[in-house]
């Protein structure tokens, strides 16, 4: 999965970094690069925990497919 992050230096130093199409997910870094890692970190986690409030009914079909 491919997601658009947006990535701004902070006044107090380092980067912040947030995920305009998943709200809330936000993290922050002193680095760039540790910013994106920390960034790719609260994605996951963010993705898990929408995964487990999911809940389907018996009939419901579920389909991947590539965004």
């Amino acid at each position: 999965m491919r997601l658009r992050v947006v990535l701004e230096p902070s006044e107090e130093g380092g980067y912040t970094v947030y995920v305009p199409s998943l709200p809330g997910c936000i993290s922050e870094g002193d680095t760039r690069d540790e910013a994106l890692e920390n960034i790719r970190e609260a994605i996951e986690l963010y993705l898990e925990t929408v995964e487990d409030d999911l809940v389907c009914s018996e009939t419901a079909e579920q389909v991947e497919i590539a965004v």
